[in-house]
């Protein structure tokens, strides 16, 4: 039987999050016959966790789905056997990698990957504690439909699963690695409030976001569709389309991966830097590999701890630094787009060593372009005033220190590359819980 894991990463309670993908893992039992690990990594504090093992347990048991729920302290167990497993000469520092101190959306994704290769499951299927099922009729729309139909598949035989296909049929042998829906509701980054005070200032920050080489009304085509999803046009009928997708269609929290990607490939390590877990998204669509898009949409919306006080300042930080991981992922990306297909082998899976040399050759970038950055933002933010000349003051603070963690990052991205696959394989070796088809669900806290 296909086993298939359903991952959710959260840093805060959600009971109703797990409850919903609870209705959706009993969905793909149902309509596709695979067994579902509803897997949660949950590294919230005694007492939220406490909030999400309750959810945990007032789940029904269903025939077919096997539930993980693993605290912090678990996760951390797991991670070291598997890291001194791997062989590696220095596990303390992947270990840190893997499991920061800190928030690391990339590092929070690679944990459910390598959770994901110990439970033997054949794809991952990410979903956020931010967002909802779109429902028509009564009926929540559950996106696992579509990625159970393609996801891993020839796309010669995914065809007969979508509406339309406009694949080269001389990619009819190549897997579908890349299922993905993306979302509607409010921003997929909590910068909103910036256009509603100055939406001049707005397109000043998000054009930072554009490659430097781009024109100017490139940039500006940029500001207009960032961060917006699809938009705000709700679920009407099923449509999705095989093809090589468009970067701008696919959202990490609404994502199937075969097994064959994020076995290849991990995200970056990165801390407190949103957005860093895209890269693997990035390599499939460079190179080239069939992928289905749908509309199967998750509805995107803020937790209020992002709008006051330190969490405001926390988030902000976040943006901040992913704005200056682009001085190092531009580069990548653009090697990825000239190597196209040569970043694929023999049997249509992603090669590791041009990768990795592309993100070495990417460490020792000028910073010039992260100074102006910073001056742009400086004065943008004491610009709007309030919270955001407070803001400014933090970032001016801490300038050294955001330059040189987003040179860091980069680097501990080409470490965590070159010692992946072991790590892939010790996981798989390691093995997590319990693996019996039909098994009823069983949270797994941190003692278990």
């Amino acid at each position: 039987m296909q086993r298939v894991c359903l991952a959710l990463p959260t840093m805060r309670p959600c009971p109703e999050t797990i409850a919903e993908l609870a209705e959706e893992a009993a969905y793909a039992v149902a309509t596709f016959g695979v067994e579902v690990h509803l897997l949660v990594l949950d590294t919230t504090d005694a007492a939220e966790f406490a909030q999400n093992a309750a959810a945990v347990a007032a789940l029904e048991p269903t025939p077919g789905v096997v539930v993980h729920h693993l605290g912090e302290a678990q996760q951390r167990k797991f991670l070291r056997r598997v890291a001194e497993r791997s062989g590696a000469a220095d596990p303390e520092l992947l270990l840190d990698l893997m499991l920061p101190r800190a928030v690391a959306y990339g590092s929070c994704v690679n944990r459910l990957f390598l959770a994901a290769a110990a439970l033997g499951c054949t794809s991952a299927h990410l979903r956020n504690d931010d967002a909802d099922f779109q429902v028509v009729d009564g009926r929540k729309v559950f996106p696992i439909h579509h990625e159970l139909l393609s996801v891993g598949r020839p796309a010669g035989e995914a065809v007969a699963g979508v509406s339309r296909s406009a694949l080269d049929p001389a990619d009819a042998d190549k897997p579908v690695m890349l299922v993905s829906g993306s979302f509607i509701g409010e921003l997929c980054v909590d910068i909103s409030e910036i256009h509603a005070l100055d939406p001049a200032v707005y397109r000043e920050v998000v054009r930072l976001w554009a490659p430097p080489v781009w024109s100017e009304e490139e940039k500006d085509a940029m500001v207009d569709v960032s961060f917006k999803g699809a938009g705000s046009e709700p679920f009407g009928a099923d449509d999705s389309v095989l093809s090589v997708p468009d970067i701008w269609d696919v959202y990490m929290c609404n994502t199937a991966l075969d097994h064959r990607a994020y076995e290849a490939l991990p995200l970056l390590p990165s801390t407190e830097t949103i957005g860093s877990d895209y890269a693997l998204l990035h390599a499939l669509v460079h190179a080239r590999l069939p992928g289905v898009t749908h509309n199967r949409h998750i509805v995107n919306y803020y937790t209020p701890e992002r709008r006051t006080g330190a969490g405001f300042v926390s988030y902000q930080l976040r943006f901040v630094k992913f704005l200056l991981s682009m001085l190092y992922l531009y580069p990548v990306y653009g090697g990825m787009i000239d190597l196209g297909r040569a970043l694929l082998d023999e049997r249509h899976g992603l090669r590791v060593e041009p990768l990795l040399d592309l993100v070495r050759g990417s460490v020792d970038r000028d910073r010039s372009g992260n100074e102006h950055c910073l001056d742009v933002l400086d004065r943008c933010y004491r610009k709007l005033g309030g919270k955001y000349a407070e803001l400014a003051d933090v970032v001016a603070g801490r300038r050294q220190q955001l330059l040189d963690e987003a040179r860091a990052d980069a680097e501990r991205w080409a470490v965590l590359i070159e010692a992946w696959a072991a790590l892939v394989a010790a996981a798989r070796a390691e093995g997590i819980g319990p693996r019996a088809a039909g098994s009823e669900p069983r949270a797994e806290g941190p003692g278990a």
